[in-house]
């Protein structure tokens, strides 16, 4: 066994079967290392583009995909909403010229009744004032009658007072000619 032993020992193993130094850089075993390596990479390669890669290529595409019809569904929306901000801006005009239309027709129908309203009040007005005047002309009538009758009475008075004698047909004459002016 000590034989056995003896051959087992090598550059890179010490007689206690520990290795010296980093067993990782020992010459004897580096075409081992460089085996094993070769075919962990391959594997890996093979793993990569046969599973991983196809994975992350599809789901990178579908990301894309997703991308692009997001992009192509906001534009959609943009021009549906520069669309709808046209349609707004045009029922807003069109709903301020109505407004100002229904003011208008507003404003002629109330000159309109205004218009009549004077003109009614007008003509009441000169009815009242043609009655007015036709009271006003009596009155005078009446009252220059009174004042001819006043007068003639205060200057029969008058002359009675003075101790003269009046005649009615004296007096009447002279009040008539000084009324007449």
């Amino acid at each position: 066994m000590a034989t056995e032993t003896k051959d087992i020992v090598s550059a890179c193993v010490d007689s206690y079967g520990s290795a010296v130094g980093m067993p990782q850089l020992c010459g004897e075993w580096m075409g081992n290392q460089i085996f094993w390596l070769v075919i962990t990479l391959v594997a890996i390669f093979l793993i990569l583009s046969r599973v991983a890669l196809p994975r992350i290529g599809a789901i990178l595409a579908e990301r894309q995909g997703t991308i692009t019809n997001d992009i192509a569904a906001a534009e959609d929306l943009k021009a549906k909403a520069v669309e709808a901000e046209e349609t707004y801006n045009k029922a807003l005009a069109d709903a301020r010229a109505q407004a100002q239309a229904i003011a208008a027709e507003a404003r002629a129908e109330i000159q309109a009744d205004l218009d009549v309203a004077i003109a009614k009040a007008d003509a009441e007005i000169a009815a009242k004032a043609a009655e007015s005047e036709a009271a006003i002309a009596e009155i005078r009538a009446g009252a220059l009658d009174s004042i001819q009758a006043v007068a003639k009475d205060t200057a029969g008075e008058v002359v009675a007072a003075l101790g003269g004698q009046a005649d009615e047909a004296g007096i009447a004459g002279a009040v008539d000619a000084r009324m007449k002016g």
